[in-house]
């Protein structure tokens, strides 16, 4: 479907890959791997034409179209979300434009007319090719992928330009989803999405018609979506079968292969040039000596790259905590007639290790930054323990180095002596390597900048660590290094992630936060909390129907009735209720019950019409979209029903109460 031939691509001096060649089937899961730097976005880029390659050709059908979603940059303004995602089906809108604009034309010619006839065609086969888009699943299928992604229905008619750059990321990815190329390219697409929003996307990635091409630091997904990967090394690019993990396991067979096969090789030819040395000047073994010089000039030498580094980084030995690390007590955070969060009370004790979950304006980060002291609560207290050493990193913290220190200046004047390792160690375990340690701050991109807050904060001795999302513009193998020393970091953790496999092994508790509602304490890891979640979504919900009370009225100044009137009296409320009233009772329970069997069902299909197998079927989203609309129709029926028995039932209760 796309093939890729003899591509070059180079920096100046730097050659980033030559003589690349490789195709891409429909519906291929690709993933590209290697080292920050190695050449997986620039190749994006190349097959995405945003970049033109040195050299070589990229190939693709006609019609086929290539979507790009890049890890950042992408700025929208003066549209609202709903009308920028509602352009991805352009093409749709454009013949149904046509179809409108012929329909008019048409009324003004003479129905007996030739050209009345070819017109008549004409919208004939628009509407032919209106029926393959199948217009009717464009509401459902915009609002299913939106809400899936995080946006909330009051967000559909915002202006673009008032949603963060993480936002708009999402806005682009939405998109793109909807208009469905042939081919979609996704680089770090998971940076800017919570836990919730990335399995939604996962999930619709699994169930995606096209092919993907992948480049991800996330390894649970690389593993679950991906089935082929292109390794990018020292300005090479080969080919592994199979997912991430496959690819690790197949890469180090190869290395293992070739090491084994250098030593063999390096061994013959030490053996041939002893031979050479010894009998060089013997005249009799002269033409054995040349035969064996020519076989060694022949001879196609196996080199193998110097290899990464593997060192492992240990935290500095932190100072001894008591037991109570950080408190909070009826916190609040609010920030003008925005409340974050109140009244939250919570203990972090000694050796604890939290993830800290939850979508987008939750209030993760505030509750970071709160419970360093390194922003006040609102109203409440917050309390660090006597002995407590905090160590804060987020992404600011980037914006906040001196730009006119090197790399190395930056870390070696936070670094206490003393340290486990040296600053250009720890250094090289974060991708800064050889004269890269040398690079002013001030020209490093943001991903960069944000390394070097990370290093800078590790090697400061601490024993209570607090990382918001740490692994945002990390590599495999530094995700590595730091998931080993976070693992055996003795003191007390608080990591905001969505990196499930980098988090499983390191955290005992996750902690949830969600809009509107207190965050909530899980006794396990990511995990864990994920199936935890699934299993309470999963669950149905009844919803509950307030039914109007039946309040007692007091009568005072009712007048004394005998015995016989008030028999009488009691006689007449009895057959009025069973006549009248019980039946109306009678006909609202069971409107009450079918409200919500309704309810139930439109939740139902609410979940049917997010999911990807409905949205990827154009004949299950017409008959669930259908399904959905009738539902709806005798929802509003039966709440309509319901609010004239109940006002009936109120009067005639009161009416019976005073008789």
């Amino acid at each position: 479907m796309l093939a890729v031939k003899n591509l070059r691509v180079e920096f100046g001096p730097r050659v980033i890959f030559k003589d690349l060649t490789f195709s891409i089937g429909e519906r291929e899961r690709i993933a590209f791997a290697g080292h920050n730097g190695a050449g997986k976005s620039t190749l994006m880029k190349c097959i995405g034409e945003v970049l033109e390659p040195n050299a070589g050709e990229i190939t693709k059908p006609k019609h086929h179209r290539i979507g790009y979603l890049p890890q950042e940059g992408i700025h929208i303004k003066g549209i609202s979300l709903y009308e920028e995602v509602e352009s991805a089906f352009a093409e749709t809108k454009a013949i149904q434009e046509d179809i409108e604009r012929c329909s008019t034309e048409l009324e003004k010619l003479d129905p007996r007319s030739a050209p009345f006839s070819d017109l008549l065609d004409k919208i004939g086969e628009l509407e032919l090719r209106l029926d393959g888009h199948d217009p009717s699943r464009m509401r459902p299928k915009i609002q299913a992928v939106l809400t899936g992604l995080g946006f909330k229905h009051d967000d559909f008619d915002r202006d673009c330009g008032e949603f963060s750059g993480g936002w708009q990321m999402r806005i682009a990815m939405a998109k793109l989803f909807l208009a469905e190329p042939e081919v979609l390219l996704l680089d770090e697409p998971t940076n800017h999405l919570d836990i919730k929003a990335q399995r939604f996307m996962e999930s619709y990635l699994h169930s995606y018609k096209g092919a993907i091409i992948l480049i991800s630091h996330d390894r649970s997904m690389m593993d679950g979506l991906t089935t082929r990967t292109i390794a990018f090394h020292h300005g090479r690019a080969e080919e592994f079968t199979g997912n991430y993990s496959s690819y690790e396991t197949q890469l180090k067979e190869r290395q293992d292969n070739l090491r084994k096969q250098k030593i063999n090789q390096d061994r013959e030819i030490a053996k041939t040039e002893q031979f050479i040395n010894r009998f060089r000047a013997q005249a009799n073994k002269a033409s054995q000596v040349q035969s064996r010089i020519k076989q060694l000039a022949k001879i196609k030498r196996i080199e193998i790259d110097a290899e990464d580094s593997v060192m492992s980084f240990r935290f500095p030995d932190p100072p001894a905590s008591t037991h109570l690390v950080a408190k909070l007590e009826n916190a609040a955070q609010q920030y003008g007639e925005l409340n974050v969060f109140r009244d939250l009370n919570l203990e972090v004790t000694r050796a604890e290790k939290i993830a800290i979950v939850g979508p987008n304006g939750a209030g993760k980060s505030t509750f970071c930054r709160m419970i360093t002291g390194e922003e006040a609560p609102f109203t409440g207290d917050q309390n660090l323990g006597p002995k407590t050493l905090p160590s804060f990193f987020n992404q600011n913290h980037a914006d906040e180095l001196d730009p006119t220190l090197t790399v190395l200046e930056t870390v070696e004047r936070i670094q206490t002596r003393g340290s486990n390792m040296s600053a250009r160690d720890v250094l090289g375990c974060f991708l800064f390597k050889g004269d890269d340690v040398f690079k002013k701050i001030g020209i490093l991109s943001g991903g960069e900048r944000s390394r070097v807050a990370l290093v800078r904060m590790l090697v400061r001795p601490a024993n209570f660590l607090i990382l918001d999302e740490p692994t945002n513009h990390l590599d495999m193998q530094s995700q590595d290094i730091l998931q080993k020393a976070l693992i055996d970091y003795p003191g007390t953790l608080l990591i905001v992630s969505h990196n499930r496999d980098f988090l499983d092994p390191i955290v005992q508790k996750t902690m949830e936060f969600r809009q509107g509602y207190d965050p909530r304490m899980f006794a396990g890891n990511l995990t864990y909390y994920l199936d935890k979640i699934e299993a309470e979504e999963s669950g149905i919900t009844t919803p509950v129907v307030n039914s109007s009370a039946n309040p007692s009225h007091s009568t005072p100044n009712q007048p004394q009735l005998s015995s016989k009137e008030r028999r009488k009296r009691d006689a007449s409320i009895r057959e009025r209720r069973n006549k009248v009233l019980k039946p109306l009772q009678n006909e609202f329970t069971s409107v009450e019950k079918a409200i919500n069997e309704l309810e139930s069902a439109q939740a139902t299909l609410t979940t049917h019409l997010e999911s990807p197998e409905v949205m990827g079927d154009p004949e299950k989203l017409r008959e669930t979209t259908n399904a959905y609309e009738s539902i709806s129709q005798k929802l509003e029926n039966a709440y309509s029903k319901w609010e004239d028995l109940s006002a009936q039932i109120e009067k005639l209760e009161a009416e019976l109460d005073s008789a």
